[in-house]
């Protein structure tokens, strides 16, 4: 049987193994990011806290572990679905030409199964698991990110508001799995992390605004050339999430230090946010993006150094 000579390594020969193992390689690693590994990584981030917020010092690892698990499945197939949903636009943007789909590494057939079967996984996992209130939670996380949002991105502004929603549920899916009960402490969480997304996303919208129009989405900066309503918002919702992140330490979730340190990081978000305001750009847009970044992790961890006990 004839080999090929590689290029990398002219002395050595490919054989038809080394072919099938490299394509399965390629194809696993295209199947991976269709879950949007990273999106994925920060909603378990929350999907934690919440729980370990509700556990209240008491040890769950097993379901914590299948809690993680399952909303990673969740997330996993939410993702596949809105790719799927997406490919034509993805296509036509730079920033998603070279997803999964819109290069042809995966069919679209494929992805909507992975998806489906990954999402169900979850769902299953989390009602036999944790309990029905947080697979319950999980699936309205679902619909909401593939069956509202997604398509509401070509048709309406209003499309990060309703993104945001199944956005910040992630934590309350935690604590429900870790009590059973959607409290005022799992809404709490759920109003920070809303709150957070707007500026988050503003920014990155106005740093794709080019691709977005390529793309159809109908994003806030397109209809918004100056930039004057995009940094108003982006300062709105900043101020607004000052409050909302003191919120944990008045209902008593979280004590003192936590207060002080979240009306810092609450001060410094709303710094970025109103110079992004002052001077609509580019370079203000990711030092607010930044900003962002900094924000939610500091401030989830500000949660967990300091719960107060039930």
């Amino acid at each position: 049987m004839k080999t090929v000579a590689t290029l990398d390594h002219p002395g050595l020969a490919e054989t038809p193994t080394d072919v099938a193992w490299a394509v399965s390689g390629r194809k696993l690693a295209a199947y991976v990011s269709l879950t949007k590994p990273r999106i994925a990584v920060m909603v378990l981030v929350t999907v934690a806290t919440g729980f370990v917020l509700g556990a209240r010092q008491a040890t769950h690892p097993a379901t914590l572990l299948l809690t993680l698990l399952g909303t990673g499945l969740v997330a996993g197939g939410a993702s596949a679905w809105n790719q799927y949903i997406e490919r034509f636009r993805d296509r036509r943007m730079k920033r998603t030409v070279n997803r999964p789909l819109p290069s042809g590494r995966v069919a679209p057939v494929e992805a909507a199964v992975f998806g489906s079967v990954l999402a169900a996984l979850g769902l299953v996992i989390l009602a036999l698991g944790a309990n029905l209130t947080a697979a319950a939670v999980a699936l309205a996380t679902f619909v909401l990110y593939v069956g509202v949002y997604t398509p509401m991105k070509w048709r309406t502004t209003l499309n990060t508001a309703i993104g945001a929603v199944p956005g910040a549920l992630p934590p309350v899916i935690g604590w429900a799995a870790a009590t059973g009960q959607l409290s005022i402490e799992a809404w709490s969480l759920f109003l920070i992390v809303f709150l957070w997304q707007f500026p988050h996303f503003l920014a990155i919208a106005w740093i794709y605004r080019d691709d977005y129009r390529r793309g159809g989405h109908k994003m806030l900066p397109l209809f918004d050339p100056a930039g004057a309503m995009t940094g108003r918002q982006a300062s709105g919702y900043a101020l607004a999430l000052i409050p909302a992140g003191l919120l944990p330490a008045l209902i008593g979730l979280a004590g003192p230090y936590y207060f002080v340190g979240a009306l810092a990081l609450g001060l410094f978000y709303l710094t970025y946010a109103v110079l992004f305001w002052a001077e609509v750009g580019d370079s203000s847009a990711r030092r607010l993006l930044r900003a962002s970044f900094l924000y939610l992790p500091a401030i989830l961890v500000l949660l967990l150094l300091n719960p107060l006990p039930a």
